[in-house]
């Protein structure tokens, strides 16, 4: 990272020349064909477009919040670039998420790799979010919903003399946490031919919440003091992608190679356990995409290869050995899909699937009780997943759509047999092991999808659209095969962050849900005055993957009574229901020549979470809340005042002990002044330092003897980040 700060220094004196005057360069006219939006249904989508994502790339280092603004969306916060989305309240392996067109899945048992963590925001360029009624065609194995990111497609030259190079560079600074990064890019476009190379870097100490959230205390036994206000485990450092790609045109048809690499040195997670002490990722990515006269087809295929560390951070006790923890995994994903245009009104499309996920995660000895052998979390882990799906979209007038689908999924999980550090320790290893063995671990599941859209615009003034989904999941390698009840081993197979331990469940059958939805879109004759949209939703699950207190193995007693510390747990099915409603809209206030436009823009979300087999609330459901923003355009200049609020959190699970958060509002000031070729980015996040608990934070247990159960003390929500200072600027040549 020496280059950063020399980076930073010269974007800042070109944003200083470029203010006095407009800088314009030669632009190349150019084409891009391939994988075309249009390909897949816009039906049950919201698209976040690149200028969407350019407002809010300055103040964030992780991809997954430049979803904060979706409507029904929210965030589980774990570390500083792998946060996990959330949909209408259900996240991570419950939403299928694709980069590039790749499934991608975390190889960790803390999820710490998540899919949106492999690629950097400066890269997206386009998002697709289908909340809950997802087309069979964008989404299986899934219940929860479809998010798809995209970096721009390659670009063609129109012709010969516009073919040439192209580039970009960035950089940004966070004041809190001394966050510092660059992302630079550089593209040959010919008229048939395409070859880029785009890289990043970023990193960040540890954050401030906006006052003292906890007492001053040691992370390791030798170290100095943790402040009150600094959240431990909250930094990461060597955070570094690569991508170099390759794409052809001939006519109508476009082939498509890339290779990216990610490596992060640290990245720490104050509500986990446990810290990424190294993580490198690998993705090959060949997509083709072709038109005919009978319709498109598309193809896919990715190979992604994970290798993971983990052990304690700098903010936690050592032990004097340390608890190192590896994985490695192997992910295939193949599609072909085929576009058929049957008349003017109808068009089908019919494709197949195929995923191959291969994990090992095993835990080096240490010495005594966690020795001589390695420890077998899971042991040559498998998941195959196939599918094959159709649907038919059709337009019966001008103010008629309909979209009906039907999705096939068989699902295989198998695992080896285990080990403990030492099967010789009956009551610490042996028995578990025994028990685990002794059983059949192979599991088919056959599951099917259905999905149903209609959509009403009577004229450009009004939108109405309802649907039926029913979708299914089969259980994730982590919630089959984790096998020990040892508190210790327990608490490190943990992907929610509410500091407890889980139990895997080899007998867990398929989650289905059935969801319902109906949204209005209303706006002004001309869509440049005024918008609204309302949507309500309705989910019942049925053997939703929920928790129980563990009362197996080595298991306490006291755990099944505990109400105030963490506790341990086993997978279960049970059920559930989960609904809500969201409201978003715009409105353009007034225009003044010397002062520019003046237009507010608000977002309100609610979600409630109900586990109807137990009568205990959902886990992590984000409560009511809303973010209002007043935008003034001129020239330029782009000018940013948003508050956001959030209501005090009360309906928690009690099974896992989840802690209640306060209520809590935050003022955000942003400012942006495009040029042709340049964006100059500048806010203050939490304007006033409001100290805050972060709703999805889940527990802090960023700091300690994070090893042990009662190691560190309970009742502490991760807090948000206090005041920040942000600036970007990002130039296009």
């Amino acid at each position: 990272m020496t280059c950063v700060r020399p980076l930073v220094a010269l974007l800042a004196t070109f944003s200083m020349s470029a203010h006095g005057q407009e800088t314009t360069l030669d632009t190349l006219t150019v084409i891009a064909p391939a994988f075309k939006r249009s390909t897949a249904p816009r039906l049950g989508s919201i698209d976040m477009s690149e200028s969407d994502i350019a407002a809010r790339r300055a103040g964030v280092a992780d991809t997954t919040q430049l979803l904060r603004d979706v409507p029904g969306m929210s965030v589980y916060s774990a570390g500083g670039i792998s946060g996990l989305p959330v949909i209408r309240g259900m996240a991570d392996d419950r939403i299928r998420v694709q980069v590039d067109g790749a499934d991608l899945m975390a190889a960790c048992p803390n999820h710490m790799n998540a899919a949106l963590s492999y690629i950097n925001p400066s890269k997206v360029a386009e998002i697709t979010v289908y909340p809950g009624i997802a087309p069979v065609s964008v989404g299986g194995d899934s219940i929860g919903g479809v998010i798809q990111v995209r970096s721009a497609p390659p670009a063609f030259a129109g012709s010969a003399d516009e073919a040439g190079a192209s580039g970009t560079l960035g950089s940004y600074y966070h004041s809190n946490g001394n966050a510092v990064g660059y992302n630079a890019g550089v593209e040959w476009v010919g008229q048939r031919f395409n070859l880029s190379y785009s890289e990043s870097q970023a990193r960040s100490g540890n954050y401030k919440a906006g006052g003292v959230f906890k007492p001053v205390a040691k992370g390791r036994e030798d170290g100095a003091p943790i402040p009150g206000d600094v959240v431990g485990s909250s930094g990461f450092s060597g955070a570094h992608n690569r991508e170099v790609g390759i794409a052809f045109r001939q006519d109508r048809h476009v082939l498509q190679l890339t290779a990216s690499e990610q490596r992060v040195g640290f990245e720490g997670f104050p509500n986990q356990r446990m810290d990424m002490t190294d993580n490198k990722n690998t993705i090959i990515n060949l997509r083709y995409f072709g038109e005919f006269d009978w319709g498109a087809l598309e193809a896919r295929f990715s190979d992604q290869d994970v290798r993971h560390q983990m052990d304690m951070g700098k903010d936690r006790y050592s032990y004097g050995t340390g608890m190192p923890m590896e994985s490695k995994a192997h992910t295939r994903n193949a599609l072909v899909q085929a576009n058929v245009t049957l008349s003017d009104r109808d068009l089908l499309r019919v494709g197949s699937e195929y995923q191959s996920y291969i994990l090992y995660d095993w835990w080096p000895p240490v010495g005594g009780v966690m020795g001589p052998n390695a420890f077998w979390n899971v042991d040559y882990g498998r998941r195959y997943r196939s599918d094959l799906f159709a649907e038919w979209e059709a337009r019966w007038q001008p103010e008629w759509t309909s979209l009906i689908g039907v999705r096939g999924t068989r699902v295989t999980t198998d695992a080896a047999a285990v080990q403990g550090y030492d099967n010789g320790l009956a009551a610490s290893w042996g028995n578990d092991a025994a028990a685990f063995n002794a059983r059949d671990h192979k599991r088919v599941d056959n599951n099917w999808d259905f999905t149903a859209l209609l959509r009403f615009a009577p004229d450009g003034t009004r939108r109405y659209e309802g649907g039926y989904a029913r979708k299914s999941r089969a259980p994730s390698l982590y919630q089959r095969y984790p096998w020990s009840t040892n508190p210790m081993a327990a608490l490190m197979n943990n992907f929610v962050g509410d500091g407890n331990g889980y139990v895997g469940n080899g007998d867990l059958r398929p989650e289905v849900a059935h969801t319902v939805s109906l949204s209005g879109d209303w706006n002004d004759a001309e869509k440049t005055r005024w918008s609204l949209k309302a949507t309500a939703h309705y989910s019942y699950v049925e053997n939703y993957i929920d928790a129980r207190r563990c009362d197996i193995g080595q298991c306490s007693a006291e755990n099944l009574t505990r109400t105030d510390g963490f506790v341990h747990l086993q997978y279960v099915n049970q059920q559930a229901r989960l609904y809500g409603f969201e409201l978003s809209g715009q409105a353009l206030l007034g225009r003044a020549e010397s002062l520019g436009s003046f237009s507010a823009t608000g977002l309100l979300n609610y979600v409630r979470g109900e586990n109807t087999t137990t009568g205990d609330n959902l886990y992590n459901m984000m409560p009511l809340n809303t973010r209002l923003a007043l935008v003034n355009r001129l020239a330029g200049w782009t000018n940013t005042a948003e508050v956001l609020l959030v209501k005090g959190k009360s309906d928690v699970s009690q099974v896992r002990n989840e802690i209640p958060t306060a209520g809590y509002g935050l003022l955000n000031l942003r400012s942006s002044y495009q040029w042709k070729m340049a964006r100059l980015d500048a806010g203050i996040e939490n304007v006033f330092d409001k100290t805050y608990a972060l709703p999805l934070g889940g527990a802090y247990v960023g700091q300690g003897a994070s090893m042990t159960t009662g190691g560190i003390p309970w009742g502490y929500v991760v807090p948000g980040r206090g005041r920040s200072f942000n600036v970007a600027l990002n130039l296009n040549f």
